[in-house]
This record gives C-alpha cells, structure tokens and sequence, in this order.
C-alpha cells in the first residue's frame, strides 16, 4: 500500500519523518509513500477530515484555534518528531560571544509562522531580551527571508536548518544562536492523522517505522543520515545538510521516544499562553493519543 505524507514545512529538522521514507525504515514495513509540502491556502485539518491525506507533520498547537472556533473533527497527534525548537539566529559575521539580548537595537528577519514566531519571543523572553527594542520584519516565507537577508536587508535571520547552514557553507552568514538551546523542551513538532486511520494496521505499522527512524537519526553518523536524504534538498550542499542534521543532534531534538510527553505539552501551552495566542489550557487527550 501507499501512504499519503505530507508537511507542513520541509526542513532537515524533519529528518526522522523525511527518514523513515528516505532510509528505507517504511520500505521494511511493506509500504510505501507520497511525500508533499502543504500549498499556501491548504488546511491540514481539512485535507486529514476529507481524507486526501494519511499523515500530517504539524505541530499540537495547530489544533487550538480550530478547537476555539468550535472545528471539527480535527485530527488526533500521535507521535512526536521534535522535543526543541528547530530555529537558529544567522548574523553577517561570525560572533562568538553573542548573547540574545544583542538582539536589541537590531533588524531581525524573523519568521512569522504562528508557531515559530511564539517561539521565538519565548526564546528570547527567556534570556532577559526586551522584544519591543528589537525591529521585528516581516519578510515573508522561507524563500523570501533569505533572499532579503542575502540581499543585504537585516542585520540577523531567523532560518531552520539547512537554510542556516547553507548560508555559512556560502559565507553569505554565520548562526550565532539556536532557539532550542535557549529554551526548556517543548512539544515543538508532531505526526497527526484521523482518529478513524489511527486504528489502521497501516499506521501502527507507521509508527514502528517511525520509531526507529528517529532513533536512527538521532545515533547515526549526521552525514549518513545526510546522503539518505541529499535528493529531498536539491540546491543544498552535502556538507551544509549534515552540518544540519548534526546541529539537531546536538541539541537533542530528536531525542526521547515517539509518544507526546504530556509535560512538554504543558510547556507548548505555557508559550503560547505566554505569546497571548490561546482562550484556554486544552487538555492533552482532545488533542494527543498515546504511543501506538
């Protein structure tokens, strides 16, 4: 049979989801996959209540407006791939004694995705930043971030790997900080699915393959686990994929198993209670199942 993937976003941040295909771990299981980046416009929700997808890579703060505005059905997080953010701050020249509260005063590119952007002003409220002294813009997607960065607009760029390491390979910028690092863990990044396709064969079978996936990249070598997935980033170099995938090893990620910790659930709604984005503290079983 075949799965039907999809993301949210793709970054090697991903890489136990993007491995569980690349590496062959959902092969052994007897099943293949599509793989598809969500278009602007699509709801994963929707696409999972329609049945056009299987398998979403979201986050379980996706779940919380919807479920204030009264949506339904929404779909159950079953596994989680990241237990920290997946973010780095990249200035223009290499500063090892950067601190976060070097942030004021300066032009930042961030990223303004609900989730990474309540992220990153927890990120920074955590190490004594004042947000409003720092000149917050806007510049887009992705794509477009790094096109202005490259362009000489910002003084720093808030990037996901391997974009942030792509530009130190090209020295066309230097990380000096990672979100993650400045952060307790959270419950960043998860794989949800219908409750109805949660009860299938084929996503216990899933979910075995994920799991060891995630230990795989999690214990590997970052450059093996780096060439399973060079075809998934056309354009990136090799050197600048691994140094991604170890940066995320270090910082341990990928680390834990795949079942939602329940305090790191609590620590997703302490940030965006905190960012002013949620009504109410949702409790984790509307929102999360255990491991399978």
């Amino acid at each position: 049979m075949t799965l039907r993937i999809m993301v949210s976003r793709h970054a090697a941040f991903y890489s136990p989801l993007i491995s569980t295909i690349a590496a062959g771990f959902l092969k052994d299981q007897g099943i293949d996959a599509t793989y598809r980046v969500l278009a602007p416009g699509q709801r994963s929700h929707i696409l999972i209540r329609d049945g056009v997808i299987d398998v979403m890579q979201s986050a379980v703060s996706s779940n919380w407006k919807p479920m204030e505005k009264g949506e339904m059905p929404l779909a159950v997080h079953f596994a989680q791939i990241n237990q920290r953010d997946g973010f780095f701050l990249v200035a223009r020249a290499p500063d090892p004694s950067f601190k976060w509260t070097d942030l004021e005063g300066r032009t930042l590119l961030a990223d303004h995705g609900g989730q990474p952007l309540a992220m990153l002003r927890y990120a920074a409220k955590c190490r004594g930043v004042e947000w409003g002294r720092v000149r917050i813009v806007n510049a887009g997607s992705p794509e477009q971030m790094i096109a202005a960065f490259r362009n000489g607009q910002g003084d720093i760029v808030h990037l996901q790997g391997p974009a942030a390491q792509q530009l130190e390979h090209d020295e066309a910028g230097y990380i000096v900080a990672a979100a993650g690092a400045a952060m307790p863990p959270v419950a960043f990044s998860s794989l949800c699915c219908s409750r109805e396709f949660l009860q299938t064969k084929a996503c216990s079978a899933f979910a075995r393959a994920f799991a060891r996936a995630k230990q795989w990249v999690r214990e590997a070598p970052a450059a093996e686990v780096a060439s399973k997935q060079t075809s998934y980033f056309p354009g990136i170099d090799p050197g600048a994929l691994a140094s991604a995938v170890r940066g995320y090893q270090k910082l341990g990620c990928w680390d834990g198993g795949i079942e939602i910790p329940r305090d790191l659930y609590e620590q997703a709604l302490n940030v965006f209670e905190s960012a002013g984005e949620i009504a109410a503290r949702h409790p984790y079983e509307q929102v999360c199942a255990s491991a399978l």
